[in-house]
């Protein structure tokens, strides 16, 4: 269904846009906890360890294919905010032909390049085979990822976020029987996992598709559609590449404290490894409502009204930073007990650890809903390269944890690695969205509000 948030109350639209999607996000962290789950209870812990070992070198590859197929949506969506369906259309083919094009470099270059990676991030040798085994497979299966993030993004571009989260819904599930079957009937371990999830996301990809095809006739593509234009392709790489660079940016920082981490042994490892998996679902909310802003100032903009975006944006902060209180109030309390659908109760000093982690991260969870209302705000906007750059300030931030702390204090500096990062890319987005926002008011005339 086609939604337009260029009329009507901001937060009615802002609510209705991100309730489907937070619920897609959520069953998408399901999704990819489905592995570590049944890999931690019935396969070991060891087998835990290395799958969380390639959670930063997936984010870095995966990273930059969801966000190269957010930052195409955009355009997309500052089309159909000012109705030029000709431009929507072409910006629809160029984006499934530059997407096809990533996916085959981007297959060939990480599955060539996964053993040397992980022998770089100091992978320990008790994990190391099973680590890349099951990343490989990941890697291959890149374009089952690629196809699913960019039709979704086409969809909710549009303003239509829930079909995606009803094919995620089904996708998620049959994730969960696949892993059952692959490594509890037929003994594949981490490979079943992996697999599983390939199998699984091509599915909820080829669902959209079908979906796009029957129920969107504005999405049709026309043979003068199909030709290859220049204007296009720019315009969608320089919103897509900024997004997925500060995705992969974002990411390298992560790979570069995970090989810190990995220096501290296969437990700690583990128990990082745990404590990511219960925060990924704690802060989908907050990041939420980030993407939906994105949509929201994307279509707005394009429709020239300036004055909703302002008023989303303040509406927006309200709802994370009281989102972002109480998350740190539970996560504080019962954290560690989520952490348990990863880890045996009787793994004392690896919850220890893991407690730990989420009790200072959580602390910060504030600095982290401004970060991500203000970076896909930005990006919504089309100014993509602040955006990019507070991953720049990311990742000097976690690289100087790993290269300057963590030898020092150990695990403690790795709890303070996340928000010290939260605090230098805030650092740089606060004073960068008042300065913009502040521009846009001089390009577009004032509206009545709508």
């Amino acid at each position: 269904m086609v939604k337009d948030m260029t009329q009507g109350k901001p937060l009615g639209l802002i609510l209705g846009f991100f309730f489907p999607m937070v619920l897609g996000n959520l069953f998408q962290q399901f999704y990819n906890m489905a592995d570590t789950i049944i890999v931690g209870r019935f396969v070991g812990v060891q087998a835990l360890a290395a799958v969380g070992s390639t959670g930063s070198i997936n984010f870095l590859v995966i990273g930059f294919v969801t966000g190269i197929c957010s930052g195409f949506s955009l355009p997309l969506a500052q089309s159909f905010g000012a109705g030029d369906l000709g431009s929507l259309r072409r910006g629809v083919a160029h984006a499934l032909y530059l997407g096809l094009g990533i996916t085959v470099v981007l297959t060939i270059l990480t599955v060539w390049g996964t053993p040397g990676i992980l022998t770089l991030m100091q992978t320990p040798g008790d994990i190391f085979q099973d680590a890349a085994t099951y990343i490989s497979i990941i890697f291959w299966g890149i374009g089952a990822t690629m196809l699913y993030n960019m039709l979704a993004g086409i969809l909710r571009a549009l303003g239509d976020s829930r079909t995606p989260l009803y094919f995620l819904i089904l996708s998620s599930l049959l994730n969960v029987g696949l892993d059952l079957l692959f490594i509890l009937r037929f003994h594949l371990g981490v490979a079943g996992a992996a697999g599983a999830t390939v199998l699984s996301q091509g599915v909820s990809g080829l669902l959209c598709l079908g979906y796009i095809v029957l129920r969107f006739p504005i999405l049709h593509l026309k043979p003068q559609d199909l030709k290859p234009e220049r204007r296009s392709a720019v315009r969608l790489l320089s919103m897509g590449l900024p997004m997925a660079l500060q995705f992969s940016i974002t990411a390298v920082g992560s790979t570069i404290i995970q090989t810190a981490v990995n220096t501290l042994g296969s437990q700690v490892v583990a128990a990082v490894t745990a404590g990511n998996k219960v925060q990924n679902i704690v802060t989908q909310p907050m990041e939420t409502i980030g993407i939906t802003m994105a949509t929201y100032c994307g279509q707005n903009l394009g429709a020239g009204r300036v004055d909703r975006i302002h008023r989303g944006i303040r509406l927006a902060l309200m709802l994370s930073l009281g989102y972002c209180v109480a998350a740190a109030v539970l996560t504080w309390l019962w954290g560690s007990s989520l952490a348990l659908l990863f880890l045996d109760r009787g793994e004392t000093e690896i919850l220890s650890f893991t407690r730990e982690f989420l009790q200072v991260n959580a602390l910060f969870y504030p600095v982290l809903g401004v970060l991500f209302l203000l970076r896909n705000s930005l990006q919504g906007m089309g100014f993509g390269v602040p955006a990019m750059t507070a991953g720049v300030f990311e990742l000097a931030a976690r690289s100087l944890v790993a290269f300057l702390l963590v030898s020092r204090f150990a695990f403690d500096a790795i709890c303070m690695a996340n928000p010290t990062a939260w605090i230098f890319a805030d650092l740089l987005l606060i004073p960068v969205s008042l300065y913009e926002l502040r521009q846009l008011n001089f390009h577009f005339s004032p509206q009545p509000q709508g």
